[in-house]
């Protein structure tokens, strides 16, 4: 082509100017699809791009800067119509805010404790609040034994996803290793270092429960996730690991408050695969992080959810380490409403459904019953469990 610019076709150095963005970033996007340039010269490769598109770099270029990922702007500049575009930014930002309050009073309560002034952002004294729960877990349609266990009680909610020889067993041990720790929180200031207890408790039992299983074929490969929360009268603190799920109906939204361990979760945090592609993605099972045996108490391969794979088809990678669940402290409010769940639903009913359900059902056990007889209508291939409580005043 020979020619720096030509009418309204711009070199990628001047666009970069002209967007704010680098040409690493250009290319970078050109690459995902996301904003790929008006003509590359067949010759030397160089790119062009037109002057019209000046708006939508620069439009990329600011949902970069408040930490949008690539997919998500991607599905943002398809839509075209600026209307609809605004109102995917609004629902983003309203998803981010959601996700960081429970860092930020997590963050708030450890600098008051540092200092030894008394933690802020409870909610009164201990005993003005109380939490109303069901349970269930129902065998999935191809599967022989229900691997899942669901616990509710006053002081304890759980669902774990056993996988492997000895999957029913881990999920067992690692709801039951939480029971007597959740019976002795009391008061904010305790929480964190309970939920610190239950996290090695469970992972302990875990490990003895797979070794002294006697499963038939390889009870070293088997573990289980965990989502559990401690209920101390003021706060509820999160243990969680694996692809299981809590989830928070607030003012009528749904959020998601935890966050999967798995390898397409990975992906879609790094922006090479969107929410869509990962439902239906080869290593949609595989986890990165569960609670798994192993003789040694801490190694172990990242473990294949065999729920949705026979067990020749595992994928394993033989240099990870084993990891301990993440825990946290969960602001409430009365009138809140959580649904604690296996990839048994989320996997088969989406976020819709699920919030309609939640917002409508008249207690946590309608809430329960209605949510399985979803996943069990669509085929329900998993086992499903649920747990649902709601924060009420006394």
């Amino acid at each position: 082509m020979g020619r720096e610019e030509s009418g309204s076709w711009v070199t990628i150095g001047t666009f970069a100017r002209l967007c704010r963005l680098s040409a690493k970033a250009l290319r970078r996007y050109d690459e995902l699809g996301l904003l790929p340039p008006a003509l590359v010269d067949p010759v030397n490769g160089y790119r062009y791009y037109a002057e019209e598109q000046v708006e939508t770099a620069r439009l990329v270029a600011w949902l970069r800067r408040i930490g949008m990922p690539l997919n998500r702007i991607k599905e943002v500049v398809a839509l075209g119509d600026p209307g609809a575009a605004a109102a995917s930014i609004r629902d983003y930002w309203a998803q981010v805010e959601a996700e960081t309050a429970a860092r930020r009073d997590l963050a708030a309560f450890l600098a008051d404790h540092l200092s030894a002034r008394e933690a802020v952002g409870t909610l009164g004294p201990v005993g003005t609040l109380g939490i109303r729960y069901a349970a269930r877990s129902v065998r999935g349609a191809v599967r022989e034994r229900n691997q899942d266990a669901a616990y509710a009680g006053a002081r304890l909610l759980a669902v774990a996803d056993g996988f492997g020889a000895g999957g029913a067993g881990a999920s067992a041990a690692a709801i039951d290793a939480l029971k007597p720790v959740a019976l002795g929180a009391a008061g904010a200031a305790g929480l964190l270092n309970v939920l610190e207890d239950a996290a090695e408790r469970a992972v302990r039992a875990v490990r003895d429960a797979v070794a002294g299983s006697g499963a038939d074929g390889e009870p070293e490969g088997s573990g289980t996730t965990l989502t559990a929360m401690v209920w101390n009268g003021a706060q509820l603190g999160l243990v969680h690991i694996g692809d299981s799920r809590a989830h928070l109906l607030r003012d009528g939204g749904l959020f998601r408050i935890t966050h999967d361990h798995s390898a397409v979760q990975s992906m879609i945090d790094d922006g090479s695969l969107t929410e869509a592609e990962a439902s239906s993605h080869p290593q949609r099972a595989l986890l990165l992080r569960a609670l798994v045996g192993g003789d040694d108490g801490g190694s172990a391969v990242p473990t294949p959810d065999e729920r949705l794979q026979a067990p020749d088809e595992r994928l394993q990678a033989p240099d990870a380490r084993l990891r301990t669940p993440d825990v946290r402290l969960q602001e409430v409010r009365p009138g809140d409403r959580y649904l604690l769940c296996s990839d048994g639903l989320s996997a088969v009913v989406g976020g819709a459904e699920t919030a309609r359900v939640l917002a409508g059902a008249d207690g946590p056990g309608t809430a329960v019953r209605e949510l399985i007889a979803l996943a069990v209508a669509a085929g329900g291939p998993d086992d499903v469990s649920c747990v649902v409580a709601d924060v009420v005043s006394l």
